[in-house]
């Protein structure tokens, strides 16, 4: 097992089985439950493997929520570019429901990185490569004159507000899972709504 993880590692692909530990241990234990040292056990690996690949535990949690971001950019990546704004919106705010369900933890991580003082300006690319195809579906919007003027951003963080409720109604069980469906329907429907422009 030593030998495997050893050869693993000179290969380069530790990081990669750190970050993959680590967000299963996110998962089940919370950030708390989180250290380089445990990390480094769990792994077959020594103490001190896990430090050229992360300074210390806020380097990880800064690489953790660079992974969660880039993987949230993939999802709206694969959302089709056609249809109605209403029918895009619906298929950009399932992919995030989705993601905020499978992922409550890496999530709140994510929000939680998004301003820490030591992620620095690779964290703003990955946050702004995430909300590219959202922010970019409300100002195509805004141009045809279905949505309100004003700025995307602050747009579109209203409604992941709404998307982030409904996931933690869906979490909770408050929605129970054969009514998800329904309950973004009507989420989106609301949405859509309010942000049409007022005559």
């Amino acid at each position: 097992m030593s030998f495997v993880r050893s050869r693993s590692y000179h290969h380069g692909d530790l990081r990669a089985e750190l970050l993959q530990r680590a967000e299963a241990t996110l998962r089940d234990s919370g950030v708390d439950g989180l250290s380089l040292r445990q990390l480094a056990r769990d792994l077959g690996v020594s103490h001190a493997a896990p430090s050229r690949h992360f300074r210390d535990k806020q380097a990880l949690l800064d690489a953790l929520a660079l992974v969660g971001f880039d993987r949230l950019a993939g999802l709206y990546g694969e959302v089709e570019a056609t249809g109605s704004f209403s029918e895009r919106l619906h298929a950009v705010a399932r992919s995030y429901l989705d993601f905020a369900i499978d992922n409550p933890a890496l999530l709140a991580l994510m929000f939680a990185r998004k301003h820490s003082p030591t992620s620095g300006e690779e964290m703003l690319a990955a946050v702004g490569r995430a909300f590219t195809v959202p922010i970019a579906l409300i100002a195509e919007g805004q141009a045809r004159g279905e949505v309100v003027t004003g700025d995307p951003m602050r747009i579109g963080i209203a409604a992941i507000a709404a998307l982030q409720g409904l996931a933690t109604f869906v979490g909770s069980g408050f929605v129970e899972a054969e009514n998800v469906e329904a309950a973004l329907t009507e989420t989106i429907t609301q949405l859509t709504y309010g942000l049409r422009p007022r005559d």
